[in-house]
């Protein structure tokens, strides 16, 4: 296999990196992306921001506006409640499978990401919120376990991306749960380590609806209807 040119390393990265700041809110929804200062900030030519703004609008995290340019994309309740039901979806039914189908590597792999989540979690129980970022890697590092043995790469690809868009959301309004979300996590980890495919579903399925619930009630939420 040959090796990736030193432009298709630049441009992975480019998109990496905007799509991680658009996600983390470092580029606000609706803002405009403004290629001139992108070029500085990123480090990227005119041409790979341009291919990497088109990309990141097919999955749906920039707007291409005729004649106006790119924009990070909007936030609002509708869409997140579908993002949400389209997450609930794709993740059961991930999690289902590799309840049935994982091996004892997939148990450990489970059982390493719950641990450091649970470790965070009680960081953040003791008012310690100086990591929240690190805190939600550690979450999404948590549920992208549970499913990694379902056998389906185009169903992983899928959630991934449905995944950093409800992500996208929650950091708009970040706080933690406390206590409720960590039990959520604990209930949906012996679940599927007792290979209860049901259980697991029914806790993943509560702890989604909730932090749904959660983020559209903040009271700073900065989302239209």
């Amino acid at each position: 296999m040959s090796e990736p040119n030193q432009n298709q390393t630049v441009g992975v990265s480019t998109y990496e990196r905007i799509r991680t700041d658009i996600i983390f809110g470092r580029l606000a929804p609706d803002s405009k992306l403004k290629l001139d200062s992108m070029k500085s900030a990123y480090e990227a030519s005119i041409p790979t921001l341009r291919e990497t703004l088109n990309r990141l609008a097919s999955e749906g995290f920039v707007e291409a506006k005729e004649q106006r340019g790119f924009f990070v994309a909007p936030v609002s309740r509708t869409d997140l409640k579908e993002i949400a039901e389209l997450r609930i979806l794709l993740e059961c039914t991930a999690l289902r499978l590799s309840v049935e189908n994982g091996d004892t590597e997939w148990e450990g792999q489970v059982v390493s990401a719950h641990h450091k989540l649970q470790r965070m979690e009680q960081k953040m129980r003791e008012g310690d919120e100086s990591e929240k970022e690190l805190w939600k890697r550690y979450d999404s590092e948590f549920h992208q376990s549970l499913i990694a043995a379902c056998g389906s790469q185009n169903l992983l690809q899928l959630h991934a991306t449905v995944y950093d868009k409800y992500l996208r959301y929650q950091m708009q309004v970040l706080t933690y749960r406390g206590d409720e979300a960590a039990d959520e996590h604990s209930g949906i980890f012996e679940a599927a380590i007792e290979r209860k495919a049901d259980e697991a579903e029914m806790h993943l399925r509560i702890h989604i609806r909730k932090g749904l619930d959660h983020t559209i009630s903040a009271p700073d939420a900065p989302f239209s209807e």
